[in-house]
């Protein structure tokens, strides 16, 4: 996966009802009034949410009489939680036997004021 995909999926994920929408549909699929009726969001809002989430590839969609079925592309979901589990935090302060050491590296990041060379 790529970081441009990868960008737009966290873009897609950045609203709290299409995130619901992901972790609703984690469960299997869902047909839109049940999502509608779980979310309490009108169609238009939830075609809106589905249409972002499609257009990064992380949910599909398919039509069964008047109603649209939802469900996670789960080969697109391993992907992003794949790239996610790469990501390690290094922070600047360790804990050491319950003691707090802090980087040397770090120690002086962002002191100098803006305009100063030295």
């Amino acid at each position: 996966m790529t970081r441009e995909e990868t960008a737009e999926i966290c873009k897609a994920l950045s609203d709290s009802n299409r995130l619901r929408i992901v972790q609703m549909l984690t469960g299997g699929e869902l047909c839109a009034c049940e999502l509608n009726e779980d979310l309490n969001i009108t169609q238009p809002t939830l075609s809106h949410h589905m249409k972002v989430l499609g257009d990064c590839g992380l949910v599909t969609s398919r039509k069964e009489g008047k109603w649209m079925h939802y469900e996670l592309n789960c080969a697109k979901f391993r992907q992003f939680k794949e790239f996610i589990g790469t990501l390690e935090c290094s922070c600047s302060t360790e804990r050491e036997s319950g003691k707090e050491a802090v980087k040397e590296s770090s120690r002086f990041c962002c002191t100098q004021k803006a305009g100063d060379e030295s």
